[in-house]
């Protein structure tokens, strides 16, 4: 069974830093895309950075140069550096993953999600 397991979540205040991460288990052929979407209280859920098989990375506007997203092959794992944090990112944040998988289920993945609060 193929799981996508976030981590690193938790409350700062504004002006803070958090690092997310997410990794990836099960029979995985191959990891292609990775992205960080985050979903805030009665908001629609939204791309917060993306991160192809070759390394090329693309953020929204919103985070731009505040976030950072990397991604580990060996170990399969993407992750979210998020520096001077403001209280409009608290959101549950949900790791996504393109993936070619044994079995025939290949196809986009999500974690569970992780919550990310931020106090002003």
């Amino acid at each position: 069974q193929v799981q996508l397991v976030e981590s690193g979540g938790g409350l700062v205040q504004a002006g803070g830093s958090l690092r997310l991460s997410c990794t990836t288990s099960g029979r995985i052929i191959k990891i292609n895309d990775m992205a960080w979407y985050r979903q805030a209280p009665g908001k629609q859920r939204e791309l917060v950075a993306t991160v192809t098989s070759g390394g090329s990375t693309n953020y929204a506007d919103s985070v731009k140069g505040r976030f950072t997203i990397s991604r580990d092959i060996a170990k399969n794992a993407v992750y979210l550096q998020m520096n001077t944090l403001t209280p409009e990112d608290t959101a549950v944040y949900y790791c996504n993953a393109d993936l070619w998988v044994f079995g025939g289920n290949s196809g986009t993945y999500w974690g569970q999600g992780t919550q990310v609060s931020v106090s002003s």
